[in-house]
């Protein structure tokens, strides 16, 4: 099988329109044609919003990836304006499975999708962070080797297969997340999830003799060099889990999340090598309770991360 998330790196062509400016920063606008097209055409332009920060130095970047459902966009754009604060430029992307982005065929469903569609949807996404590193290594202002991602829930997952696959990523903050996306299904605590996409018992264990077959030959041979049965493991978190071992990653985690059920948090810390993991007191719609906690710690992981960055 083809690497899904190949594509030609041209010349990135981003449109900006600026919304707001003050003495410490810009806020624009942004969008950009995917690198190719996808299922349906009215999907073809990608859209964010980039938080400048006025400097006449390169400071880092921070890509920020939103989770399920548009109202999950909201605190990251809050945290935009406070990295802008700490001296690092953010760039906010909005998913394919964001409203303004969604197809309307697909809207209709949303979020009975069809395989298809959620294939087409984390292939567009992991491009277009891709992208945005394209687009970044053409800026002035920016750091280009000291980049961040910061992904929410389903941002999560896009952000650490992005990391996994592009080493121009240096530190990877993943909140509320996990891996081993079949076995999330069949275990979440949320009874509409868990009755929409939960397995068969004897289909769940064959689809789990077969993942831990393939991570273990990938963990020798390399992802790119290995067919996976499934192609749906091609769009799993804990499929390039490997690829962070000896990276920068944090993992923020909620002790009672009804989506994420624990142990696939700790098969992905474990996989990615014992990275930092926190856990907070809440669930996972309400881990934003502890905003100041986590925005704060953040901060001083990215920092930290950047002080050792080449």
């Amino acid at each position: 099988m083809n690497n899904p998330f190949a594509y030609n790196a041209n010349q990135p062509h981003f449109n900006f329109t600026e919304l707001q400016s003050n003495g410490h920063r810009r806020h624009y606008a942004v969008n950009f044609p995917i690198a190719f097209p996808g299922l349906y055409q009215e999907s073809n332009m990608a859209e964010g919003e980039y938080f400048e920060v006025n400097t006449t130095h390169k400071l880092p970047l921070v890509i920020l990836i939103h989770g399920w459902g548009d109202h999950s966009a909201l605190p990251l754009h809050v945290m935009a304006r406070n990295l802008s604060k700490n001296g690092m430029h953010s760039f906010s992307l909005y998913l394919p499975f964001h409203s303004r982005r969604l197809p309307r065929e697909m809207k209709k469903r949303s979020p009975n999708f069809t395989q298809e569609e959620w294939f087409d949807g984390y292939r567009i996404a992991v491009t277009d962070v891709r992208q945005i590193l394209d687009w970044a290594k053409t800026r002035e202002e920016i750091d280009i080797d000291r980049v961040a991602v910061v992904g929410l829930s389903l941002g999560s997952f896009v952000g650490s297969i992005a990391m996994g696959i592009d080493d121009r990523i240096n530190a990877g903050v993943f909140i509320v997340s996990g891996g081993n996306s079949a076995k999330i299904q069949q275990h979440s605590r949320f009874a509409k999830f868990r009755k929409q996409y939960r397995f068969e018992q004897k289909d769940y264990e064959d689809y789990q003799k077969s993942y831990e077959q393939y991570l273990q030959e990938i963990a020798v041979k390399g992802w790119e060099n290995v067919e996976p049965a499934r192609r749906v493991f091609l769009i799993d978190p804990l499929t390039y889990s490997y690829r962070l071992k000896g990276r920068q990653v944090l993992m923020i985690n909620a002790v009672w999340d009804e989506f994420i059920p624990r142990e696939t948090t700790l098969d992905f810390q474990k996989a990615c090598g014992e990275c930092e993991l926190n856990w907070y007191p809440t669930s996972h719609a309400t881990i934003w309770l502890f905003y100041p906690s986590i925005v704060g710690h953040i901060n001083r992981f990215l920092r930290d991360s950047f002080t050792q960055s080449p």
